[in-house]
């Protein structure tokens, strides 16, 4: 007869599990708080913060999309975003399936640079960056802010998909090359196709970190009519600080709710693809 196990062994399941419930109460309750009080009154979030909206009220994410520029800021975040997760993920992906697969004199030396990229923190390159940029003529620009948060997306995606590349398998890449692919059609046609879990992965990484961004903005969205090309989180500050006293507080969650929607999407979509990306890219 087997013997039953330790009532430590047994304790240590329900331990983790109440520890992982506490977990996800504690990150989920502020974000379902949020969405709620997007839908209340000012007077509704004020008396009653806890409580169910008495009535769904889409005016306030209309005044917010309207009236506080949030449409415009949206759509601005959207452009950025978007060519700047494009860039990223192209070049970072080619420098590191060439750092991960070929060996070339220099590419120890490549490779850690791209490292010591992500242990430099963005506070001390402000200053020579709004420079750099503004002798560009970029200052301003949103194809300034796309290039800038590209260059530095860079570092964290070649070093996740370094690691990435170098668990696929060699066999597929040797008989892909016998059977008469190129090195472009390598990459292009078998794998890219293969690497991507590790791609999805990164890519949610990245996107969080280019929405949310607001230092960056703050300093390179500078000049005459900058305000009209400024990005979410700029526009939800703003939002903030101008109210004053005022307190519109309902258009405040609304817009916070309307930035919050693509992130809350993309991980929706794509959680099954980073879950198994994080587990097949952990380093060796």
């Amino acid at each position: 007869m087997a013997e039953a196990p330790p009532a430590r062994s047994r304790a240590l399941p329900v331990v983790s599990h109440l520890f992982l419930i506490g977990w996800a109460l504690l990150t989920t309750l502020p974000l379902l708080w949020a969405v709620l009080s997007s839908f209340k009154s000012d007077n509704e979030i004020l008396t009653s913060p806890w409580s169910l909206p008495s009535e769904m009220r889409w005016a306030n994410w209309a005044r917010a999309w309207n009236e506080a520029h949030i449409g415009r800021y949206f759509l601005n975040s959207a452009i950025v975003v978007t060519g700047a997760l494009t860039l990223t993920m192209l070049f970072g992906a080619m420098a590191a399936y060439v750092l991960a697969r070929y060996r070339f004199r220099g590419s120890r030396i490549v490779y850690f640079a791209f490292v010591g990229g992500m242990m430099f923190p963005v506070f001390l390159a402000l200053v020579p960056l709004f420079f750099v940029v503004r002798d560009l003529g970029l200052l301003g620009t949103l194809p300034g802010l796309t290039l800038v948060y590209a260059a530095y997306s860079l570092p964290f995606t070649v070093f996740f998909l370094t690691s990435f590349f170098r668990t696929l398998p060699t066999a597929v890449a040797e008989a892909a090359m016998v059977d008469g692919c190129g090195h472009f059609g390598l990459f292009f046609r078998v794998m890219l196709p293969m690497a991507r879990p590790g791609l999805v992965s990164v890519a949610v990484f990245n996107f969080l970190f280019q929405w949310n961004q607001y230092v960056l903005p703050l300093v390179l969205m500078q000049g005459a009519g900058a305000e009209r090309r400024w990005v979410l989180a700029q526009g939800l500050t703003a939002l903030a600080v101008n109210e004053g006293y005022r307190g519109d507080f309902s258009g405040l969650f609304a817009g916070m709710t309307i930035a919050m929607l693509p992130v809350i999407t993309a991980y929706l979509i794509f959680h099954r693809q980073f879950q198994s990306g994080l587990a097949a890219g952990q380093l060796r």
